[in-house]
């Protein structure tokens, strides 16, 4: 289980000691009404199951320390709260078939909440990418000034990636979403298929077509790759933002509430603590992924060696990606956006940006070499580097150029708003995002 620091109130709820044996206890019913429809269960022991089964959580640890084995305790447990009817509960199932097809039950109620959190970010990242679709700043690559953006179509970018994550994560959790009721050793030796069809139909879940004695664990590893991969989505933005936070960019700031410190002994500090602690998050998400795919070759028709790990990483994962996802919707949403400064660091780059419009022009307009142009180009632009000065006042003054080019032609390289005549076009696509999520007016 997660840490209470990092654990929110409903999807913890999913994971409590009660919920487990809550839904283990689902099955067990929805088992007995298939076994009744059948003549295998007397129909009053199931009104006695259904009017009197209680789940308690502190007998069920007595028993467990006595028998060290929960589900023999749960049974027991359950069984002392209904009286002599209580000796038809479980009949003819093996512990597997409770446990996996009740952690199936869990991890879908997990899911649907991670996939309505994945919903509300999406939203808050469209509506904010929509507000900001003119606000220009320069786009990065190596960590070196590239080519004008806006700060509308970074956001667009992570919206879209969230939205990927959602599908993953939509299909991992389907695939997750199947019972078994097939006996020790999935030979339905006890019970016949028809009892596992109707009861799984019952709780909403698809059957496993070959089980062993449990449900196969790729589908568990690839619910953990999913949720591991979001994680590292949101790191992706959480480094973005701790970058253009640098003091030396500063482009964007973590929301900074009154009374919050930065500092202990620098009372001018605000640090971008919430991305930050994103990105720590991410790398225990990878950890419980690759726990995952470790419990998938199991010895023979199954061994226990996986629910140790299990009973740490689903919980654990989904938790803390719950946790990420309702503190990154609220960053992306409070995100402090300062144009003036994306402004300031675009000019402080010189006019380099550019260098790629002037070469394409002497190539097209000026019918040199790529490689001709190039030098060109590139002889001005490291000498503005070096130099400090604006990279269009030494093209201008360069007889090389100027021989090749016009003056009109040269002015149309340095309008930057030939950079981002399509930024519309690709803002527009959020159409696609918006049929599915509803933008919310504030988070």
């Amino acid at each position: 289980m997660m840490i209470d620091r990092y654990s929110l109130p409903a999807m913890a709820a999913i994971w409590t000691d009660q919920a487990h044996f809550e839904a283990m206890l689902r099955v067990e019913l929805a088992v007995m009404r298939a076994e009744v429809r059948r003549g295998l269960v007397p129909e009053a022991a199931l009104g006695a199951v259904e009017s009197a089964a209680r789940v308690d959580v502190g007998r069920i640890a007595e028993l467990e320390r006595e028998t060290d084995h929960d589900v023999i305790a749960f049974v027991t447990q359950v069984a002392q709260t209904v009286g002599e009817h209580g000796r038809w509960l479980h009949f003819g199932l093996t512990s597997s078939d409770v446990v996996d097809t009740a952690l199936a039950l869990q991890c879908r109620a997990a899911a649907d909440l991670l996939l309505g959190c994945l919903d509300t970010a999406i939203a808050v990242l469209v509506r904010r990418a929509r507000e900001h679709a003119e606000t220009v700043m320069m786009g990065r690559t190596h960590s070196v000034h590239a080519e004008p953006i806006t700060f509308g179509l970074k956001l667009a970018s992570w919206a879209f990636e969230l939205d990927r994550d959602r599908q993953r994560l939509a299909a991992a959790a389907a695939d997750l979403a199947v019972g078994k009721v097939s006996g020790p050793v999935g030979t339905y030796s006890a019970l016949d298929p028809e009892i596992e069809a109707d009861a799984l139909a019952e709780l909403g879940l698809a059957t496993d077509p070959v089980s062993t004695q449990i449900v196969q664990r790729d589908r568990h590893a690839a619910f953990l790759a999913a949720i591991a991969i979001t994680g590292g989505s949101i790191e992706r933005f959480a480094t973005e933002v701790r970058n253009l936070q640098h003091t030396e960019i500063a482009e964007v700031q973590e929301p900074f509430k009154s009374g919050q410190k930065g500092s202990s002994a620098m009372p001018h500090k605000r640090n971008p603590i919430l991305a930050e602690r994103l990105v720590g998050m991410a790398r225990i998400l990878r950890g419980y992924a690759h726990a995952a795919m470790e419990d998938q070759a199991l010895w023979h028709e199954r061994d226990i060696s996986h629910s140790s790990v299990e009973r740490v990483i689903l919980p654990g994962a989904t938790t803390l990606l719950h946790y990420m996802l309702v503190r990154f919707a609220a960053l992306a949403d409070g995100l402090i956006v300062r144009p003036e400064r994306m402004r300031e660091n675009i000019e402080r780059g010189l006019g380099l940006h550019a260098s790629s419009r002037l070469l394409t022009a002497l190539v097209e307009d000026g019918h040199l070499s790529r490689e001709e142009a190039y030098a060109l180009v590139q002889r001005s632009a490291l000498r503005a580097a070096d130099e400090r000065r604006p990279f269009r006042t030494l093209v201008e003054a360069d007889a090389d150029v100027t021989a090749a080019l016009s003056a009109e032609r040269l002015a149309v390289c340095f309008d930057d708003a030939a950079f981002l005549r399509h930024a519309h076009t690709i803002i527009a696509r959020l159409d696609r995002l918006e049929q599915r999520t509803e933008v919310p007016v504030g988070h």
